[in-house]
């Protein structure tokens, strides 16, 4: 059990970069961007292709999240300027990338098991500074000494590298800039009678969400040890549900404690599939209707929960009315005798 939570916590620690992008895209630009199910397996493709070919995987990475910010702009193009649905102009995008996926890849799996990749690095380096064997020891001692994870580098690498992102995003939404492509996604309308250039803005705001999409893709693919054309299918919705869940739990009150929320829901949503997928009548091939069933209920109970709220709220109203139109026991006849 805690093997399996410990390796979902891991995974959703990257998942949850993606799930930062699909936050930009769908709540802060309010654009149903499908172009994540594509520019995920784009990430992963771009560094697959070059670590395997034996460039250095900072560089690979780097490179799959600048991709991924192209094919974002591609998208804000078919929309901004092809006069596209924003809809449609995901799908096509999405279509066309599935196209060139194939064509960086050159088939459709990329096998990285015998390459160095950042991860392979960071597991050697926690291993030598021997905080494995640390972290494993307190581990044992509380009497969890069955289920020690491999390696503990991976997990503090990954929350380093997410929460600097996070960071990054919070700082960047609250510039000028970053105003300006919030205010774009509240009312179009309204930024461009000011002047603003609503279609530039887009742009920016769809590269940057598919280039994290994309550098998720790229650690995945690193974590996983092979790409695969079809890995990022479903994608938007594990983004969505991602996004839908943390909301739910965590709220989002402030722009900082929003993408914290983002950040927790990845995590939550990896550990209940996880845990899901443990159940004896339910198997891998069940993950797609896991995820749907998690977004119906995220986005189905909080309705209900506002609904009885709202009937609370109501009822005590009226009983506080009741209260005061309602005379005291006695004083309809006291009031009648003195007139």
């Amino acid at each position: 059990m805690f093997t399996a939570i410990f390796g979902s916590f891991e995974s959703g620690i990257i998942y949850a970069i993606m799930a930062l992008g699909v936050y930009l895209s769908f709540r802060i630009l309010n654009f149903p961007d499908l172009t994540v199910d594509g520019s995920f397996v784009t990430g992963a493709a771009v560094a697959a292709t070059l670590i395997y070919s034996g460039v250095n995987p900072v560089v690979a990475t780097v490179t799959s999240l600048l991709v991924g910010f192209l094919a974002g702009c591609a998208t804000g193009a078919l929309h901004t300027f092809g006069k596209i649905n924003p809809l449609l102009s995901g799908i096509l995008m999405m279509i066309a990338l599935y196209s060139i996926n194939l064509r960086i890849m050159g088939k459709s799996n990329m096998p990285l098991l015998n390459s160095d990749t950042l991860f392979t690095s960071v597991e050697n380096t926690s291993s030598s500074l021997g905080i494995d064997s640390v972290l494993n020891s307190i581990l044992s001692f509380i009497g969890l000494g069955d289920s020690l994870p491999s390696s503990w580098g991976l997990l503090v690498f990954m929350v380093i590298v997410t929460f600097f992102i996070k960071f990054l995003v919070d700082v960047f939404l609250k510039t000028e800039l970053g105003l300006a492509i919030r205010a774009t996604g509240d009312n179009q309308k309204m930024i461009r009678s000011l002047s603003a250039n609503t279609n530039g803005l887009i742009l920016l705001g769809l590269g940057i969400s598919n280039a994290l999409v994309a550098l998720s893709g790229a650690l995945i693919a690193q974590y996983g040890g092979f790409a695969d054309i079809g890995m990022g299918i479903g994608m938007i919705i594990v983004g969505l549900a991602s996004v839908i869940i943390g909301e739910a739990l965590f709220g989002t009150k402030t722009l900082v404690r929003t993408t914290l929320a983002v950040i927790g829901g990845a995590i939550i949503y990896r550990i209940v599939v996880s845990l899901a997928l443990r159940v004896d009548f339910l198997e891998t091939g069940d993950v797609k209707i896991i995820t749907a069933t998690i977004v119906i209920l995220s986005l189905i109970i909080p309705k209900i929960m506002d609904a009885y709220r709202e009937r609370k709220r109501k009822r005590l109203r009226l009983l506080e009315l009741q209260k005061v139109d309602i005379p005291v026991s006695g004083e309809g006849e006291n009031n009648a005798a003195i007139k």
